[in-house]
């Protein structure tokens, strides 16, 4: 019996992807009192928890390092709200969003447009396989991966290791690549977003060394960046990489189905939801993107066959981490040893 979760879990009746979004369409508009608040509770402790962190390195280093693993998650947090003024979820004002956004994405270390272009590629192609390679996980069909040569199948191998994709990865794509609007080198907009992002990252770094010396880098600003990486690459891993996701050719793939079916609804504990802003109810997110985070959960009280649909534990998205091949036959991702034994 597979250890994932079935991903098809609607009731006979249930509309169809397309039809929901008039459905979630009532559910789009942000409440800028609501908005307002959900900033200054993610803003407010971070900025608190940082300067608690720095005058803590007076005292005892670990407990400035513990400290910013705490900020963590309202990094993380941070990182949704950005999220969402991509998506002009968060204020129905689009400029506002936008400037809140580019702000949020000096914290960060994310440049906001360059990233918002990236991952609306994302959403637009979700699921389709002729259009990998922006905005997603690099992932490979079966076959592509037999005609590989030797030294490119251990490439992809290392690629998708936990240790890289989990671990090396996340520090990689935050401290490095986005220092380079990567994937739109030919827009001097994308340009301009990344130097500037670093041009402040630069400055605000330059302020904390003058005034407090390499130990608030090295053990406020990294542990607290490093932890909410990773822990964003989990989430956007288990949002798409489970063994029923959805994926199509060109002529096959559907925008909606896409959405709903090849997203998950990764179900944690009340803590772990707020500090990840619901991103975890994925599938509606992606069905429509408008929705404000602080509305998914209402879509989920009001629609129980939402509230049912492709629904992921955390043990079962541990197994998750092991699959690595989508099988165009049997329509499932697949481990490398599963992969392999479709050959006998």
């Amino acid at each position: 019996m597979s250890d994932f979760p079935d991903a098809s879990r609607f009731d006979a009746g249930t509309p169809a992807a397309r039809e929901w979004v008039k459905t979630l369409a009532a559910y789009r508009e942000p409440s800028a009192a609501r908005s307002t608040f959900e900033l200054l509770v993610t803003v407010g402790p971070f900025v608190a928890l940082w300067a608690l962190a720095w005058w803590s390195l007076s005292i005892s280093y670990w407990l400035a390092f513990f400290i910013s693993i705490v900020n963590a998650g309202f990094l993380l947090r941070l990182f949704a709200i950005q999220h969402d003024c991509g998506h002009g979820a968060f204020f129905n004002n689009r400029t506002l969003s936008d400037w809140l956004g580019r702000g949020l994405g000096v914290l960060t270390l994310t440049p906001y447009d360059v990233w918002r272009r990236s991952h609306s590629i994302h959403h637009s192609s979700s699921g389709n396989l002729g259009r990998r390679g922006i905005g997603d996980i690099n992932t490979l069909t079966v076959t592509e991966y037999r005609e590989r040569s030797l030294f490119s199948k251990i490439l992809y191998r290392l690629y998708r290791h936990p240790i890289v994709l989990f671990g090396l990865g996340p520090g990689y794509l935050f401290l490095l690549q986005n220092r380079l609007p990567l994937g739109l080198m030919g827009s001097a907009k994308y340009w301009i977003s990344a130097m500037g992002t670093n041009a402040a990252i630069l400055v605000a770094l330059g302020i904390i060394l003058y005034f407090g010396g390499i130990a608030p880098i090295v053990l406020i600003f990294l542990p607290s960046t490093l932890l909410a990486a990773t822990a964003g690459m989990w989430l956007f891993y288990v949002q798409h990489q489970f063994e029923t996701t959805r994926w199509d050719q060109d002529d096959d793939w559907q925008l909606h189905d896409a959405a709903l079916h090849g997203s998950s609804h990764y179900v944690l504990p009340g803590v772990l939801n707020w500090i990840s802003a619901n991103i975890g109810i994925h599938h509606v997110h992606h069905l429509y993107s408008r929705i404000p985070f602080y509305r998914l959960p209402e879509v989920l009280r009001d629609h129980v066959d939402l509230a049912k649909a492709n629904r992921m534990t955390i043990r079962e998205s541990l197994a998750c981490a092991r699959l690595h091949l989508w099988d165009e036959r049997s329509k499932k991702l697949l481990s490398f040893s599963q992969a392999r034994a479709l050959e006998h």
